[in-house]
């Protein structure tokens, strides 16, 4: 959730960012540069700290609020020039999102400052006993209690280092702590446990982050923390250790992607563009996915084949949108596969003592790789014996990490709270797992599988047509401001989508949305209709599943009786639903299970325009972080 930059250099370079904050020194300016591209997260105040030669203690500045409150403290009042520094964009949970419990946190008489990610679950324990030897706290925060323990630890060691090492030894919880001290002014250091780090690797600089957005400004080159390792960084050189002291080494790559990636481009918002950026992301997964003989190849599978030939069973774990794209899965893996799937909210799985054992494959779908809840599941399962390939957007994150095996999506930072083209691209890999099963496992022909690739790589067109197509769905949008409680219906593949459909209502338009099994619509839910209300309906192919068309149809009629306003998404050429809606939104023809690429598109168009006409934040919704790293 929150956002972590780490910055350590002896250039006092100017730069557009400092020179807009008033500040003059680099430290500054990639402090609050990585922190601009780290607001997708989500995050209610925001803070630095630097230090630097000469300096008796730490200068810092910290606002309740967006970035552009502390960006105009630190103009009214400058901070020094530094050689290093740290920032933070913070999201609330030990004490509210005020100044003073803003992040960093200041101890040993200023000249230590502290920021931190996560929850530190045994705070009240720890600051009883520093109450106890006499250590008063100013804010309400797990943070402080961290920041004096560390200060303690670094009077008794005198090496920030050892001193982190040992305030990591005695937290529990999750964490990533970063820290500067006067006395070390080129130095940061960090920790981490459970909760993201990673290391960026400059020429006389170097850099930490809560991912690599934060410094890919910077650098292309990155450096990959394991779980419980310390990190310090100097404008030369880059260490790491375990919490117990020993030497450790972390694993470098590459940053396939560039600052430019996590900006606008022109669009009015970052969701806007990353809907644009949608066929790009259905093509750049399915990219080096088969050999010159048109087999399915996976790079990163580390997995035995005979492993997953033995598979009996498939569980898919993930939470919010990515869940959803389980669900998608769940009918294509079983439909080519014959594999029973299960789909499970990972907050759940490990609690209700599932039945996993060496043959059952788990899929981990996770954005960020850094989901708390998904990671557990996953540290869970492979205690039972299950093998788990991780379904993960980003490079170097903790989930493929600890997984067996890891599927790449290539959709591309996402910055948007509100998750759209890697919802697509978790599909798509999805459907890669599916077909290169099939055919592994010889439940389809070669040339089957072939065709079915090749039906994949044309949908990356298709997605480009529907959103070229999106004008009409803006305008039927902006009709419906006033709209308070919109319905999804959907059937089979269309049931995931329209779940989704009424996820993005409710993130980004804060009305109450919801998506049903249309076959459920005569269990109960129909009470729902009266004159006027809005429902999405998300059409199956007329083509090979005519018996589940007709009924969706009939679920139509059933609610426009009841005087519903019936909103449609079905496929070009089906001219038997076009009496009985009142809006269609057009899609390209597809094969039934790939479908959901395309259905769910008008639907977060529509999520957007009707946020947007309403007056939200279409990027950072009230509540939401990008990334849940704390359960």
């Amino acid at each position: 959730m929150c956002g972590i930059v780490g910055y350590a250099g002896t250039s006092l370079l100017a730069g557009d960012d400092a020179a807009a904050s008033g500040a003059s020194a680099r430290p500054l300016e990639v402090a609050l540069g990585g922190l601009k591209r780290l607001e997708y997260r989500g995050y209610d105040s925001a803070g630095v700290a630097l230090v630097g030669p000469g300096s008796p203690t730490a200068a810092f500045a910290k606002k309740a609020g967006k970035l552009e409150n502390l960006v105009a403290a630190v103009a009214e009042q400058p901070l020094p020039d530094a050689t290093a520094a740290v920032g933070h964009t913070r999201w609330a949970t030990h004490g509210g999102p005020t100044d003073v419990n803003a992040h960093p946190h200041l101890a040993d008489e200023g000249r230590l400052a502290v920021i931190h990610n996560g929850i530190i679950e045994n705070f009240s324990e720890l600051r009883g006993s520093l109450e106890r030897d006499g250590v008063s706290f100013l804010s309400d925060t797990d943070t402080e209690v961290a920041a004096q323990l560390l200060a303690r630890e670094y009077r008794t060691a005198g090496d920030l280092t050892a001193a982190m090492a040992a305030t990591a030894r005695q937290l529990e919880g999750t964490f990533t702590l970063l820290a500067v001290h006067a006395d070390a002014p080129e130095t940061v250091v960090g920790a981490r446990h459970d909760s993201p780090l990673v290391v960026g690797l400059g020429e006389g600089e170097n850099f930490l982050g809560s991912d690599v957005a934060a410094f890919v400004a910077h650098t292309k080159e990155a450096l990959e923390l394991a779980q419980d390792q310390i990190v310090t960084i100097t404008p030369t050189s880059v260490e790491v250790s375990d919490f117990a002291g020993n030497p450790a080494e972390g694993k470098r790559f590459t940053v396939d992607w560039d600052a430019a990636a996590a900006e606008k481009g022109g669009f009015d918002s970052f969701m806007d563009k990353e809907i644009h950026d949608q066929p790009h992301a259905v093509a750049d997964t399915l990219l080096g996915r088969t050999d010159s003989s048109g087999r399915i190849i996976l790079d990163n599978l580390r997995i035995d084949e005979s492993v997953l030939r033995s598979v009996d069973k498939i569980i898919v774990i993930a939470c919010g949108t990515a869940a959803y794209a389980g669900h998608v899965a769940k009918y294509a893996i079983e439909h080519w596969c014959r594999i029973p799937v299960e789909v499970e909210l990972a907050h759940e799985f490990r609690y209700r003592d599932p039945i996993v054992d060496e043959r059952t494959l788990v899929v981990a779908i996770s954005q960020s790789g850094e989901t708390m809840d998904t990671l557990m599941a996953v540290r869970h399962a492979r205690e039972q014996g299950a093998k788990v390939l991780a379904i993960v957007n980003t490079n170097g994150s903790t989930i493929p990490r600890e997984s067996d095996a890891v599927l790449y999506t290539h959709a591309g930072p996402e910055i948007a709270v509100a998750s759209t083209k890697a919802f697509l691209a978790q599909i798509t890999a999805a459907y890669i797992l599916g077909l290169y099963l099939a055919q592994l496992r010889g439940n389809k022909f070669p040339d089957e599988v072939a065709q079915l690739f090749d039906e994949l790589r044309d949908m990356s067109r298709k997605v480009q047509t529907v959103i070229e197509r999106g004008e009409y769905v803006r305008a039927t949008a902006r009709s419906m401001q006033a709209a308070d409680k919109v319905l999804f219906l959907g059937r089979h593949v269309g049931y995931p989508v329209a779940m989704e459909g009424a996820l993005k209502l409710k993130e980004l338009a804060y009305i109450h949305a919801e998506g049903f099994a249309a076959g459920e619509l005569k269990h109960g839910p129909i009470a729902l209709i009266d004159e006027g209300q809005p429902v999405f309906v998300v059409v199956p192919s007329p083509r090979g599943r005519d018996q589940l068309h007709s009924k969706v149809v009939s679920n139509i009629q059933e609610i426009r009786a009841r005087g519903a306003r019936t909103l449609v998404i079905a496929e070009d050429g089906d001219d038997v639903v076009r009496q009985y809606a009142d809006e269609i939104f057009w899609i390209p023809q597809a094969p039934s299970l790939l479908q959901p690429l395309l259905a769910v598109v008008p639907l977060q168009i529509f999520a957007m325009a009707l946020a947007g006409a309403k007056g939200l934040d279409v990027d950072q919704p009230r509540n939401l972080a990008k990334s849940v790293t704390v359960e």
